[in-house]
């Protein structure tokens, strides 16, 4: 692993280390989808060394991109520096990343997983199909060690927690999945909404970090990405999964991403900012009913903000009066936050999670329908709050009665 820098410095120079040797000062891009072989004998078995999850030898071809590629290795390189792990496989989705973990799991015969909600909806619901055989237990994050089996692969848990931001300690849980007299249970955490710069999983006993790099990471709202920082036996693991089923992250998308990070901290810390200005406002607000926000008193019971989370974080959500219905009006009622899914980009998001992300979740498990996600952008923070008062006024305001005629 390379010198440990700031995350501001890391954020900007790692997977670059190569670029003055190269004679150029922006990372080039590796289209190629086919790569000349030096000879049969020789392309056979780069071929056989990467398909097998191993690293490209520097004498031999890369064979073909669904392999391996330069472009979306120096992504990978610079995310797994970032978050203090020795390596990083990306792929063209976060779900496709998530179902890799499973599959590899399941493929060295441990096909049990627990599962601490709430969970990213399309996570939660991969699992609870049990689609590519893996069968999930439900726990508490206090009770995960009483959920372990022999065959249990993986625990996975998010936090902050989408939707409702509610925070994990990942020491805790990791200390859980260290058995006696077995091999540890790998703990698989979802850092999406911190991303390295609030949160290091790692620090606190996490094997695998995964990230929908589609947010955060690209933050521009134009990537679709996954990614997983591990250890290189699991990073081996992935990426022969990766090479098998072809769910390698294209080029020009990881050149992106690998854009992204250079502005990730100073993105983060502002969005951040922003959502601690909307989050105070909206408690006073009549018509909300709670926010949930883990920088607002009471939000944070473990004490985890400044030991394990940086900041609160630019993602919060606020449930309103008159449910659903409500919901669903001050969605449609905002003229500048843009209504749509997804989030951690630098512009400002809202949505109803238990309508949209988070609607195949089991009902009993399922989001309040009048709870509104919101990802707060780059926008002047005055200028949301005025939208927002005004989708929310207009919920608020009795109906204007029509006259007889």
């Amino acid at each position: 692993m390379p010198e440990r820098r700031r995350p501001d410095t890391t954020a900007v120079h790692a997977g670059r280390s190569d670029l003055h040797a190269l004679g150029v000062h922006v990372p080039p891009i590796d289209l190629s989808t086919a790569n000349p072989l030096p000879g049969v004998g020789t392309g056979g078995d780069a071929y056989e060394q990467l398909a097998g999850g191993g690293r490209p030898d520097p004498a031999h071809s890369h064979v073909y991109q669904r392999l391996w590629n330069p472009t979306t290795a120096r992504f990978e390189d610079a995310l797994a520096e970032l978050e203090e792990q020795p390596e990083a496989v990306a792929f063209a989705s976060g779900m496709a990343a998530l179902a890799a973990c499973l599959t590899a799991a399941r493929a060295a015969g441990r096909g049990h997983v627990v599962a601490v909600r709430p969970l990213y909806g399309g996570t939660d619901h991969l699992l609870a199909t049990g689609l590519l055989g893996t069968e999930v237990s439900w726990a508490e994050p206090e009770t995960v060690a009483a959920a372990l089996r022999p065959d249990t692969g993986l625990v996975i848990l998010e936090t902050p927690a989408n939707p409702t931001l509610q925070l994990v300690d990942i020491a805790a849980v990791a200390a859980q999945c260290r058995r006696p007299g077995a091999d540890p249970v790998p703990l698989l955490v979802d850092n999406t909404f911190a991303t390295p710069v609030l949160q290091r999983p790692g620090r606190h006993g996490a094997d695998l970090v995964l990230h929908s790099a589609t947010k955060y990471l690209g933050g521009h709202g134009d990537v679709l990405a996954g990614v997983v920082a591990c250890g290189p036996a699991w990073a081996a693991r992935l990426r022969s999964v990766r090479a098998v089923t072809g769910g390698i992250l294209h080029p020009l998308s990881a050149y992106l991403l690998h854009r992204g990070l250079q502005t990730l901290p100073l993105r983060v810390r502002r969005q951040s900012e922003s959502a601690r200005v909307l989050a105070d406002r909206l408690a006073d607000r009549p018509e909300v009913t709670r926010v949930h926000f883990p920088g607002l008193p009471g939000a944070d019971p473990a004490g985890l903000l400044g030991r394990q989370l940086a900041l609160p974080g630019s993602v919060l959500a606020f449930a309103v009066r008159g449910g659903a219905a409500a919901a669903e009006q001050v969605a449609a009622g905002c003229r500048l936050i843009t209504h749509a899914v997804s989030l951690g980009g630098v512009s400002t998001l809202i949505q109803v999670p238990a309508a949209l992300t988070h609607r195949p979740v089991a009902e009993g498990a399922r989001p309040d329908p009048g709870l509104l996600r919101l990802s707060v952008g780059l926008e002047d923070p005055e200028d949301l709050l005025e939208d927002l008062a005004a989708a929310l006024n207009a919920v608020s305001a009795p109906p204007l009665l029509s006259s007889a005629g």
